[in-house]
């Protein structure tokens, strides 16, 4: 033999040295669950270990993840029932919690980077993602709404938003209603090739956000399909995305590498709240090791393209990573 492979796999110095894909803390995005009161830390039934906040505790949270290495949050909020209506109302709210949210963390970590969730489902007294008509969720009324809502959270501070909903054209109505309100420096992550997939059941547990009819098949991008993926990403490009997101992740790494492929753009990919869920029932059961388990599926999505990994783990994966 003149070529031994395994030379190079001989010991932990030589395979830390030869490495492809480092993970670092800085890959990490922190979703953080908020909720109106104080002192108030409640645990996610379906996501064992991972917590709603309240603001203060939030607080708390943002200043433990910044210490760590993590330097960016990504938003989300539990908006009370007699809030919600079919208009987005308490979205646009100047005083809503996520815009409390946004100054609090902005306050106390100002270089920490704030990335705000835009949808309209957890406001929505019917759960989905936009504005209701009959059985429709229809396009373009939602659209103005998420725009307004993009404006909203840049004026509390974001530096980027996030919209999660799937509609026709919100990018560029974003990108427009930013720059018309001179936020020319607020980003827009968004949330490109989404898929309607069943591995989002505990994060709607977490906020309360389930459809309340049908389901969000209409807006959501169908799991069979690659090439609408690549054709929604490069519109969102086009129309003003800074960076771009592929969700959920573990399932849809060959969509992950194909986006890569494509976009000279960073790309996002978000661990779901399923994907955390499955790892976290296998190891209680004994039948993987969690830890184990955690670092090798992030570094699959960051080995597949993701330049940025939105995940449950943060905190976890970086004391695995220290240690």
């Amino acid at each position: 033999m003149i070529r031994r492979n395994r030379i190079l796999r001989n010991s932990p110095a030589i395979r830390a040295m030869v490495a492809e894909t480092i993970l670092r803390p800085s890959d990490f995005i922190a979703p953080l669950f908020i909720i109106e009161g104080k002192g108030i830390k409640e645990e996610i039934s379906s996501m064992p270990g991972y917590f709603r906040h309240s603001l203060d505790l939030t607080v708390q949270e943002v200043k433990e993840l910044w210490g760590m290495g993590i330097k960016s949050v990504l938003l989300f909020i539990k908006c009370a029932d007699e809030l919600k209506d079919n208009k987005g109302t308490e979205a646009l709210n100047p005083n809503g919690l996520m815009q409390r949210a946004i100054r609090a963390v902005k306050e106390a970590v100002p270089g920490m980077l704030v990335m705000t969730d835009v949808a309209l489902d957890p406001f929505s007294s019917y759960g989905h993602d936009g504005i209701v008509e009959g059985e429709e969720i229809v396009n373009d009324a939602t659209v103005n709404v998420l725009a307004a809502m993009s404006v909203s959270h840049a004026e509390a501070g974001a530096d980027f938003v996030a919209p999660s909903d799937m509609m026709d054209g919100r990018i560029l109505a974003i990108r427009e209603a930013l720059e018309d309100n001179n936020f020319t420096k607020t980003g827009i992550m968004a949330y490109s090739a989404k898929y309607a997939s069943c591995f989002y059941g505990p994060f709607r547990d977490a906020l309360d956000s389930a459809p309340g009819f049908g389901d969000k098949k209409t807006y959501q991008m169908d799991f069979s399909n690659a090439r609408e993926a690549l054709k929604e990403t490069l519109m969102d490009v086009d129309e003003g995305a800074d960076i771009v997101m592929v969700k959920p992740a573990m399932a849809y790494l060959d969509i992950i590498r194909l986006i890569k492929d494509s976009v000279t753009v960073p790309v996002s990919a978000y661990h779901v709240s399923g994907e955390y869920a499955m790892i976290k029932a296998a190891a209680k059961m004994g039948w993987i090791n969690e830890e184990k388990a955690v670092i090798e599926s992030l570094t699959s999505i960051k080995r597949a393209g993701a330049d940025l990994i939105a995940t449950y783990f943060a905190k976890d994966a970086v004391r695995l990573l220290n240690n």
